[in-house]
């Protein structure tokens, strides 16, 4: 290693000094640094000099930022950021400061990470939960849908607009129409708007409970959070096993507390009256029609049904 004494040797050298006066040369005649010049004259020469290191970064975060390789492979040194360059008067003189400011991408992803912060996801496939369609993407898809499209969409602007009702959508229609994929994208739009949801996949989730009847903790917490989310969707409800704990004590104390609260949303392959009958049934007890009304009354007044048509796009992009 050099020690202090040859470096500061070489940097008296000829070839030190001209090396820098060739950077100080090329920096002063790059057009950014021209354009910095031209709308603030008041900074001299010998302040440049002054802020070679400065403008040595600025112009070279610029350069990696025209060419962008993407967030993930961002060249500049503080990743996903670029230096900008001010003046500023202090005490009467003009100052040149130096501020590392998050580019577009950054602020995008830190968006997005907010947005996932707000949604919780029991059982659903991730990637329906990360797809990223734009309005005339997911309308386009299959004409025969766009009337449901059509409904949600409307759903989503008239929340944005007004705030949370206690109302909610039932889509229903057959296999893989993308009903889940049009609730994870109202749940995801309304994430934006700052909403917090909970998306769950009935059945697995139906599964799920009986191992919690051991941990009385983990399943008190699950129910909280279902009963609290500003957006709850119960995702192909009526392809579950139930049991009557689930039914009256879960699936009833969740909605009960919800209901003239907040939203709760269902994706189905039953009609509410085919639902109604599926939830009056369950594997332990047999046919009990009045705890299924019971159930349904926590349903059907606090929703619009929304029929899913189109053709089963299972195994392809939605």
């Amino acid at each position: 290693m050099e020690s202090l004494g040859e470096m500061l040797q070489q940097m008296k050298s000829p070839q030190f000094r001209q090396r820098s006066e060739q950077i100080l040369n090329n920096l002063l005649h790059d057009p950014l640094i021209q354009e910095l010049r031209s709308r603030h004259p008041e900074i001299s020469e010998n302040q440049l000099t002054l802020n070679l290191s400065k403008l040595y970064q600025y112009v070279n975060d610029s350069r990696h930022c025209s060419a962008c390789p993407g967030l993930d492979l961002c060249p500049n040194d503080f990743q996903g950021h670029f230096t900008r360059l001010t003046v500023e008067t202090v005490t009467g003189r003009s100052q040149l400061y130096d501020r590392q400011v998050p580019c577009s991408k950054h602020l995008a992803r830190e968006r997005e990470i907010e947005v996932k912060k707000r949604i919780h996801s029991f059982y659903v496939d991730e990637r329906a939960m990360q797809e990223g369609y734009d309005m005339v993407e997911i309308m386009s898809k299959d004409s025969m849908r766009s009337p449901a499209v059509g409904q949600v969409f409307r759903y989503i602007n008239e929340t944005r607009e007004n705030g949370l009702s206690p109302h909610g959508l039932y889509l229903v229609g057959h296999f893989g129409t993308g009903k889940t994929f049009l609730m994870t994208y109202l749940l995801h739009e309304l994430a934006k708007a700052g909403h917090s949801g909970v998306i769950v996949y009935m059945p697995e989730f139906v599964e799920d409970l009986k191992s919690m009847l051991q941990d009385s903790q983990k399943l008190k917490e699950t129910v909280e959070i279902m009963k609290e989310a500003d957006l709850l969707i119960f995702d192909d409800i009526g392809a579950e096993n139930l049991n009557p704990w689930v039914r009256d004590h879960v699936m009833g104390a969740i909605l009960n507390y919800r209901m003239n609260r907040k939203p709760t949303f269902y994706t189905s392959n039953y009609d509410l009256k085919a639902l109604e009958k599926h939830l009056s049934f369950t594997s332990k007890d047999g046919e009990e029609a009045h705890k299924g009304q019971r159930l349904m009354d926590r349903i059907a007044p606090f929703v619009d049904v929304v029929a899913v048509n189109g053709t089963n796009k299972r195994g392809s992009r939605k």
